[in-house]
């Protein structure tokens, strides 16, 4: 697969045919592209995308391992929003357009008929800030594509977060595009204050349709290696506790049986798991709403070419809906805001929506929001005469999909085939906010019983981005404190049952008797030669760093 095979094809670029007065005979599409890994960059190229209708252009929001890259010769205008992820990387779901976007053989003309932009969101604390963003700007000029401005680069450090950067160059992105494909004689662009239709229309299916919910994720031999597509049903063996009751951190030992799945991994790899809602926000939800949870409905999406949500199922039930994909418990970005005012019949809560959603009012806004951590679920509450107005429809506009959670793998293959396992802390802290805070993945796994019935966990593996030597004589130190020595447990019992020795491990904690994880599996270890072992327990003011099995 090629971009181009030929020569150049474009006879005339965009800002040429601007200057000639021919930009009338061009279609007025938008193509927005994302790669987003905790769903900014996705909620901004959303953003994108309802401007664009505003100002009624044809445009389509994807993400760009969803896009087929070959098409990209035939795209006029396309604006790219992408973050950067960990040293540099781009996130997953565009790593496949990544490496093809830089294949050595694609001709310098190919995009000659793009115009484009690139909006980055990073966070300037890192070394590689907007890596991504930065260097995708230059392939596609590389590529002859024509640049409509310069990169925007979004910044979580400011202190009004990426918005300082992504509001005005926004402003200055409509300009440019508007110059080059003027509104249609007769329109003018739709005020801000009128609500677009919705992404998808809700139907549902007649009462005497209805039966048990049926959404317990059942057990099946996938056809393919499991992905976030299609995860993989692997039932929970047990759910241990490895910290002491009296500690105040709650952190278990979690094993999945992966049996037919087709899983493989290595030490370093990466275990994906899908969360879902816990009960009880799911019936509050469902009541500040006014929904029947067993109502079962097909959504249909409202323009052509809009692809229905891959992860639900048709037909669906509100229940569903709510507790594996809507994600009530996430902290609501600014977009949330701005579309819940749409539907306030209260002038007073209308007043503040309006406000949490300016450009003025993003300070404010992260008062209330951000810094005590307030979920989208308590935020609904704030607002009980707006929420109980929301038409259903607009909830897959108004609430982001659940995302997987990554959690580094813990054990080996050899030592424990066809079995996974994870070191998770139980994620509970507390704001100003009189509940605490929970993290929604590691609260929902730690409330299941394997010894109770079958429980099934959706997960799939990822390649994880820490490498070990490939020559089995090359001894490894491994430093991993905490819940961080995981990747080196998978990585120590793989090398033991390969017999390399040349294993040394720095671990530390608070106390040895609360927290010292995995210790009787680290001493038999060192019993036996195969480990050397340097502690180091911070709250044990007596014995503060020890020694054992260094000879």
């Amino acid at each position: 697969m090629t971009l181009q095979g030929g020569a150049c094809r474009c006879v005339v670029t965009q800002a040429e045919a601007a200057g000639r007065g021919l930009c009338t005979m061009v279609e007025r599409k938008l193509l927005v592209l994302f790669g987003s890994q905790t769903g900014t960059a996705e909620d901004t190229a959303e953003r994108i995308g309802r401007e664009a209708k505003q100002r009624h252009f044809q445009c389509r929001v994807e993400a760009l391992d969803s896009y087929d890259v070959a098409n990209l010769i035939n795209e006029l205008l396309v604006v790219f929003v992408c973050a950067t992820t960990g040293q540099g990387d781009p996130p997953d779901n565009m790593k496949m357009f990544w490496r093809f976007l830089f294949r050595k053989n694609l001709p310098p003309g190919s995009l000659c008929q793009l115009d484009y932009a690139v909006l980055g969101l990073g966070d300037s604390s890192y070394p590689k800030f907007n890596f991504v963003a930065k260097k995708l700007h230059k392939r596609v000029l590389q590529l002859g594509g024509n640049p409509l401005l310069p990169v925007a680069l979004g910044d979580d450090q400011h202190d009004l977060g990426p918005y300082a950067v992504v509001d005005p160059w926004l402003l200055a992105l409509w300009d440019k595009i508007l110059a080059l494909y003027p509104l249609p004689p007769g329109l003018e662009i739709i005020s801000a204050d009128v609500r677009l239709p919705p992404k998808y229309t809700l139907h549902y299916l007649a009462e005497d349709s209805l039966h048990p919910d049926g959404d317990v994720l059942q057990p099946s031999a996938p056809r393919a290696v499991p992905s976030e597509l299609h995860p993989f049903a692997a039932r929970m063996v047990s759910n241990q506790r490895v910290t002491a009751e009296s500690h105040f951190q709650d952190v278990r030992l979690i094993e999945f049986d992966v049996t037919g799945s087709g899983i493989t991994f290595s030490a370093g790899d990466v275990v994906m798991i899908q969360p879902q809602n816990c009960p009880e926000d799911v019936q509050q939800f469902c009541q500040l709403l006014r929904l029947d949870p067993d109502r079962r409905f097909v959504l249909k999406p409202t323009e052509p070419g809009t692809s229905l949500p891959a992860l639900l199922p048709q037909p669906c039930t509100i229940r569903h809906l709510v507790t594996h994909y809507l994600d009530i418990s996430c902290v609501p970005r600014r977009s949330f805001f701005e579309l819940l005012s749409y539907f306030s019949t209260n002038e007073l809560e209308r007043e503040k929506l309006q406000e949490f959603s300016s450009a003025q009012g993003q300070e404010e806004l992260y008062s209330y929001c951000n810094r005590p951590r307030r979920s989208t679920l308590e935020v609904m509450w704030d607002f009980p005469h707006t929420t109980c107005a929301i038409p259903p429809e607009y909830l897959l506009d108004l609430i982001p999909r659940i995302r997987p959670r990554a959690f580094s793998i813990a054990s080996s293959m050899l030592a424990h085939p066809d079995r996974i396992q994870i070191l998770m802390a139980v994620v509970q802290y507390k704001t100003r906010l009189s509940k605490p805070r929970r993290g929604l993945c590691s609260t929902w796994l730690a409330s299941l019983n394997p010894e109770q019935g079958d429980v099934r966990v959706p997960l799939w593996v990822k390649k994880g981005g820490m490498k070990f030597p490939a020559d089995p004589e090359t001894p490894v130190i491994m430093i991993g404190p905490g819940t961080g020595v995981a990747p080196f447990r998978a990585a120590i019992q793989e090398r033991v049952a390969q017999g390399r020795r040349g294993n040394c491990l720095f671990f530390g904690c608070r106390q040895k008797s609360k927290d010292f994880y995995c210790q009787m599996e680290w001493e038999e270890l060192v019993t036996r030669g195969l480990l050397t072992l340097f502690t180091a327990f911070s709250r044990d003011q007596e014995c503060q760093a020890d020694a054992s099995g260094s000879g």
